[in-house]
């Protein structure tokens, strides 16, 4: 059985992918922040499903943690698994915070940088010993970050590590192409996740305005996206690499 890791998969985009890759029959190892019970609620789902996962805790933000993770990692794989090595990566686990460039803080620009772009990289890292050959790599990055999908201020900071991090695909796609592993990336646009403390529930009043501006006519919903990574992890996705794919439902078309 092949093996995925997906991290912040305790809720939203995380949540969907991993209960979709899990139903390709692919096993999964799910990360967790502060959200516990939400990692409890995903690896139910899945094992009532019919699949096999398991869910680690791991502070994306905190890369002195990252070798530690990687020994857990290891340990899920021979006890669940029999396995020494997982297949498919998903670095997805994130945060999100507005303030205007005059008002944002060395603080608040470290820590965006430190969760969105510095983890996904040192985590991919620190776990490639760990990889198969012929796996794949999916990184969320955000329709923030392109300059086709509209600019909203407050969204510098966000925009700019989601954007170094559609970057840092391509040369991933490049180095680890030696080694038969794809890596893509896919860009949501607004969806309805957790993400900025659940601004959807605590703003209800923003979804008529974003669906109007949505081709489709309403916001993403988690697995909207999920079943694109698990297509990308799964063999639909073999001749696919280095690609930024927004999933947006035709935001501002």
């Amino acid at each position: 059985m092949q093996v995925a890791i997906v991290t912040g998969a305790s809720s939203g985009i995380g949540q969907g992918a991993a209960i979709r890759i899990a139903a390709r029959g692919i096993g999964v190892i799910l990360t967790y922040g502060r959200n516990e019970q939400g990692a409890v609620d995903t690896v139910a789902a899945i094992e009532r499903a019919g699949g096999t996962a398991v869910a680690l805790h791991l502070d994306l933000g905190d890369s002195s943690g990252f070798d530690g993770f990687r020994d857990s990692v290891a340990d899920a794989l021979r006890s669940t698994w029999d396995r020494d090595a997982f297949d498919h990566l998903v670095n997805n686990a994130g945060i999100a915070q507005t303030s205007l460039i005059a008002d944002t803080t060395e603080e608040d620009f470290d820590l965006l940088m430190r969760v969105l772009l510095k983890g996904p990289y040192f985590l991919t890292q620190r776990l490639l010993p760990l990889m198969a050959d012929g796996g794949s790599v999916v990184n969320v990055s955000s329709n923030a970050a392109s300059a086709t999908s509209g600019l909203e201020p407050g969204y510098a900071t966000y925009a700019a590590m989601k954007g170094g991090l559609t970057v840092l695909t391509r040369y991933m796609a490049k180095e680890f192409s030696a080694r038969g592993i794809r890596v893509n990336a896919v860009s949501p646009g607004a969806t309805r996740t957790r993400l900025a403390d659940d601004a959807f529930t605590r703003f209800p009043e923003v979804v008529p305005a974003i669906a109007a501006k949505t081709a489709f006519g309403r916001v993403g919903e988690p697995d909207d996206v999920g079943s694109l990574i698990a297509a990308l992890v799964g063999d639909d996705g073999r001749w696919i690499t280095a690609q930024d794919i927004e999933v947006s439902g035709g935001y501002q078309l």
